[in-house]
C-alpha cells in the first residue's frame, strides 16, 4: 500500500482547507457574503495535477467582497461531489464548482448538483454559456447548471482556469441580488410606477 493510498484512507472522501475570513483585508471592511469553492478533478484530488482554477476563483471572489470560507478538492464521483456541496452550503451563501461539466464519462458535476439543489436557476447557466461562446465555441459543450439549496446559490463553472473565471465574472454582478432574494430580502428599492 502506497503512502498516498494510506493517507487517503485516513481522511474523509474529500479534502477541506479553511481559509481566512470574514474580513476583506484589501478594503478593511467586514464581508457580508461567504463563498466556498469546490474543484472537481480526479487529477487534482490524486495530486497528479495542479488546481489552476480554484485559486483564481478564490482571488476573484475575495476581490469582489466575498469571504472565501473554504476550498475543497474532490474526485469526479457523484456521492463525493454531492457531499461536498451539502457541507459547503452549510457555511457559505455562494458555492462555486469548477470542473466536471463537460461530456467526458467522468464529468458528473451537474448530476451531483441536481441531486443537491431544490431549484434550478437556468438563466445564470444560460448567460455563462452565451458569453462563453464569444470566447470559444467549446462553451456550447458545457453542461454546467446553477441552482439553490436552502439560502445557498450553487454555480457550476468550467474546469479551465480562463473559462471558470470568465463564467463567474459574467454572473457576478447578479449574485448579490440573488443571495438577497434567497435570504428573504424581497423588497424593491424603488416603488413600481403605474
Amino acid at each position: 500500500m502506497s503512502a498516498r493510498v494510506s493517507l487517503r484512507s485516513r481522511v474523509s472522501s474529500f479534502s477541506h482547507f479553511p481559509l481566512p475570513g470574514p474580513y476583506n483585508q484589501a478594503v478593511r471592511e467586514p464581508l457580508l457574503q461567504t463563498a466556498a469553492i469546490i474543484t472537481v478533478s480526479d487529477g487534482c484530488f490524486q495530486g497528479t495535477r495542479v488546481d489552476g482554477s480554484g485559486p483564481l476563483l478564490a482571488r476573484l471572489l475575495t476581490e469582489s467582497g466575498f469571504a472565501v470560507v473554504s476550498v475543497v478538492v474532490v474526485p469526479d464521483e457523484i456521492p463525493t461531489i454531492a457531499a461536498a456541496l451539502r457541507t459547503s452550503a452549510e457555511t457559505a451563501s455562494l458555492v462555486v464548482t469548477t470542473g466536471g461539466t463537460g461530456l467526458a464519462p467522468r464529468d458528473v458535476t451537474p448530476e451531483a448538483t441536481m441531486e443537491v439543489c431544490t431549484r434550478t436557476v437556468p438563466g445564470l447557466s444560460e448567460l455563462m454559456r452565451l458569453e462563453g461562446i464569444k470566447q470559444t465555441p467549446m462553451a456550447s459543450l458545457s453542461r454546467g447548471i446553477c441552482g439553490t439549496v436552502g439560502q445557498t446559490l450553487i454555480l457550476n463553472l468550467p474546469g479551465s482556469p480562463a473559462g471558470a473565471v470568465e463564467s463567474l465574472r459574467t454572473v457576478l454582478s447578479l449574485v448579490p441580488h440573488a443571495l438577497d432574494l434567497l435570504g428573504g430580502k424581497t423588497e424593491h428599492s424603488k416603488p413600481l410606477e403605474s
